[in-house]
């Protein structure tokens, strides 16, 4: 049955690739987005292409109007609360700005799920940044990657909480609130704590999004800064899987409901952020990738994998696409679609 469904930060990577496969079900979608991202615009007309021009209900707010949030969310069934401020280092200049998108933001989308929606299902997209540097975790350095000592499967939903910057400490307020929105007032909500994910549409930048930035950089020939020694390790999700999960949640909500899950490509889908992904990326483009190296970035930790043994218990979820196939896959987009890219 079709319904009536608001995205936060839907004109986004995850937002737009999210609202496509919603209008391909027959969906009514509802995005909210103040469009300061960089692809915004042609996202947006690429869903139009594909689905008419009066496809779907844009309203241009900023999160932190909850009288626009609420206009935006009346009588809805599902929000999908993609939308705020996504860059560490924008938060770290900014903390105020970062606050009112990310933590003020995600309140008032939940009193606006409260109050005039209609006993939406809310899923909120949080971050592994919640557990911080984890500098407690024992971490082995190996010839090109971090590895783990004590967690094999990468780190569960019971890892102390240590928000660390301004991006993290706004996210985890979001993260809980949304948490206990479940508690408090019986809302449908759930918390995706995601790792790095990749994909078609992703405009990555130096500052989020690092894999598509990585390869829009050496596409375009522009210099590309590593920040720490490269051996860093992240499990990487592509698109396609995030939105398989994002569906099986909806699909039983009833286990689901005012649970948190790390949803990451897991310890089957890693890679060290240059040590690795740069042999593989300078193999697909036929050359060497000339670097630098910068100081570590604050917060950054040397590994995160997430351990998504919950979401497969709970959902019946696993990742499908393989690091190299994803990867490969979002190479060939960007080069298919280079001029997409010119103002980046």
């Amino acid at each position: 049955m079709a319904e009536e469904i608001l995205i936060t930060g839907g004109a986004g990577f995850i937002g737009v690739n999210l609202a496509h496969r919603l209008l391909g079900q027959g969906h009514r979608v509802r995005i909210l987005d103040n469009l300061s991202r960089s692809g915004c615009e042609q996202n947006l007309a690429w869903l139009r292409t594909l689905h008419g021009p009066d496809s779907f209900t844009l309203f241009v707010e900023d999160l932190a109007d909850p009288d626009a949030v609420c206009r935006a969310a009346e009588g809805v069934t599902r929000i999908y609360h993609l939308g705020g401020q996504v860059a560490v280092t924008t938060s770290v200049a900014h903390p105020r700005e970062d606050f009112r998108a990310n933590a003020l933001g995600t309140l008032n989308v939940l009193e606006a799920a409260r109050l005039v929606a209609d006993d939406p299902i809310v899923l909120y997209a949080s971050t592994n940044k919640v557990y911080g540097s984890m500098k407690d975790v024992r971490v082995v350095e190996e010839a090109t990657r971090y590895r783990y000592l004590d967690f094999p499967q990468g780190i569960p939903e019971s890892q102390p909480l240590d928000f660390h910057s301004p991006y993290g400490c706004s996210k985890g307020a979001g993260d809980q609130y949304t948490r206990d929105y479940a508690r408090i007032y019986g809302l449908r909500s759930v918390v995706v704590r995601q790792s790095c994910i990749y994909g078609y549409r992703q405009f990555g930048i130096e500052d989020q999004g690092w894999v598509a930035w990585f390869i829009i950089a050496a596409l375009k020939e522009r210099p590309i800064a590593i920040y720490g020694n490269g051996k860093q390790v992240r499990d990487i999700l592509f698109i396609d899987d995030l939105l398989d999960v994002y569906e099986a949640i909806v699909e039983r909500i009833q286990v689901a409901a005012g649970q948190i899950y790390n949803i990451g490509g897991g310890p089957q889908n890693t890679i060290s952020i240059w040590a690795e992904f740069g042999p593989m990326l300078e193999s697909l483009l036929g050359r060497p990738i000339p670097v630098s190296y910068e100081p570590w970035r604050p917060g950054d930790q040397p590994i995160y994998v997430s351990d998504i043994r919950k979401a497969q218990r709970d959902l019946g979820w696993s990742p499908q696409v393989d690091v190299e196939t994803g990867i490969r896959r979002l190479f060939e987009w960007i080069q298919a679609h280079r001029s997409l890219f010119c103002h980046l």
